[in-house]
């Protein structure tokens, strides 16, 4: 079960398909749940799932006031959250259940996000999400002592810096949060008292003068970090 709550026009579901395909998987086990919040965009997701012969539910709506995956408890939630976003109605959710580390500022959705994917996650579920840099180390609305809270809690399991220009749509650097409900049943060994950070500012090469891409070998040396982990 892989869940997207702001699943654009699908990409991160693909991914998860060639994933399995790429390590001899079968793709029917792949169970696909999806939201988004533009119709357009949903109609391009529909598309793009469709034509690849992939099977998903994928529902119209906005994730915070009307979550259409309720009782959704997936193994991977794997999101890319637009950045900052101020006008969530956050002033309208202040008592939602989904804040179980604190009531994110109504100003920023970020940690609405991160919270919200945490709540999707099935007992021994884990979480890849992509957000803007600053929410590594913001304290303004709260912020900080929610990222303190879940700390405390033993869901961050691992933290990404990664180098700016790798979008198309915004110059700002991202990092990557990895958040696991269980990090004690690791087939090695038991990270629940760590977190790994892993500093990947300086990697990838400039492809044109705006953007930067990571090579293969560069996320072959990140992804290799943490299993080795």
């Amino acid at each position: 079960r892989v869940y997207d709550g702001c699943c654009g026009s699908g990409g991160m579901f693909v991914q998860s398909e060639r994933f399995i395909r790429n390590h001899q998987g079968n793709v029917k086990d792949l169970s696909i749940y999806g939201q988004e919040s533009n119709p357009t965009t949903l109609r391009l997701a529909r598309m793009n799932l469709a034509i690849r012969g992939i099977d998903a539910r994928l529902e119209l709506g906005d994730t915070f006031l009307n979550d259409r995956h309720p009782d959704l408890k997936a193994d991977f939630v794997l999101a890319n959250p637009p950045f900052n976003v101020s006008d969530w109605s956050g002033e309208l959710l202040k008592d939602d259940p989904r804040w179980k580390f604190g009531v994110p500022p109504a100003g920023n959705a970020n940690y609405a996000w991160l919270q919200h994917f945490v709540s999707k996650l099935a007992p021994n579920g884990v979480a890849g999400v992509v957000m803007a840099n600053g929410s590594m180390n913001s304290n303004s609305g709260g912020e900080g002592e929610i990222r303190k809270n879940m700390i405390e809690a033993g869901l961050v399991d691992c933290m990404v810096a990664l180098p700016s220009q790798l979008f198309y749509n915004t110059m700002i650097p991202v990092c990557l949060w990895f958040l696991a409900r269980n990090r004690s049943n690791h087939k090695y060994r038991d990270r629940s008292d760590e977190i790994l950070f892993i500093d990947a500012r300086e990697m990838g090469s400039m492809i044109s003068r705006r953007n930067r891409e990571l090579t293969e070998e560069d996320i072959a040396k990140i992804a290799g970090t943490y299993h080795a982990w």
